[in-house]
This record gives structure tokens, C-alpha cells and sequence, in this order.
């Protein structure tokens, strides 16, 4: 029986950082399903998965940092306070105010009245407070 050593043959492929940012980049394109990137590099479709996960994670391997992406800032609106408030309920509204906190209810009473309450308000608490503004 004869025995042959064949020095470096591995049955493992090593990736390369770039190639597989190449790689998950092209799986995450428009149109393009994970399996045909998959086939086309020849490689298991659960491979390339995990390749996604750990660039999501930021842990894919590689000095690369993240790509960047344009961002545009818009000046925020005024919030001009008119000088006298009118009694006449067909005056305009005030101008409204951009929420601050999410899980805010706020509730437009009509004739430039506004209650505002968080989420977490009690339901009955909240009723007997709009029959006593509505004058129930």
C-alpha cells in the first residue's frame, strides 16, 4: 500500500476580508436572492447567512470601517407664538408644536383648546376629564 502526503491541500477555502464584504454586499442588493449569490460563489447558502449576521454585528473580520451615507440636516421650523390669543372658537389654531416624546397623546379640543396626555394615562381618569371639559 503506498501513501501519498499532499502538503497544503485543504479541503476548507479561505475568505478573504474583502471577499466576503464583496460577497454580503451582493447579497444585500435589490432583486438579488441570498441563494443565486450563494451558488454563483460557490459557497453554502448558511455561510453567507452567517457572513450577514456577523457584518450586521460589525464582527465579519477586517479593518473596514462602516460605508457612509449622506445625511442632509434641515433647520428646524420656528414655532412663532401669536401675540394675543382670540376667545372666538373659529380663530385659527395655533401652530403646532413637534412631539417630543413618543407615547403622546394629544387630543384637539376644538376652538384652539389641546389636552395632552402621556400613554400611560388612566382611561377612566381621562374620560371624567374630557365630560368635565366638554362640560358633561
Amino acid at each position: 500500500m503506498r501513501l501519498e502526503l499532499l502538503e497544503n491541500a485543504e479541503r476548507r477555502r479561505r475568505w478573504s476580508f474583502d471577499d466576503k464584504a464583496r460577497i454580503v454586499e451582493a447579497s444585500f442588493e435589490t432583486g438579488v436572492s441570498v441563494c443565486s449569490v450563494a451558488r454563483q460563489h460557490r459557497i453554502a447558502q448558511g455561510l453567507l447567512f452567517t457572513w450577514r449576521r456577523q457584518a450586521r454585528e460589525g464582527r465579519l473580520g477586517g479593518d473596514a470601517q462602516a460605508p457612509l451615507v449622506p445625511v442632509a440636516i434641515a433647520p428646524e421650523p420656528s414655532l412663532a407664538i401669536p401675540a394675543a390669543q382670540s376667545d372666538d372658537p373659529r380663530a385659527p389654531a395655533p401652530p403646532r408644536r413637534p412631539r417630543r416624546k413618543s407615547g403622546v397623546i394629544e387630543i384637539d379640543l376644538g376652538g384652539g383648546r389641546r389636552l395632552t396626555v402621556d400613554r400611560d394615562v388612566d382611561a377612566g381618569a381621562l374620560r371624567r376629564m374630557l365630560d368635565a371639559l366638554e362640560g358633561r
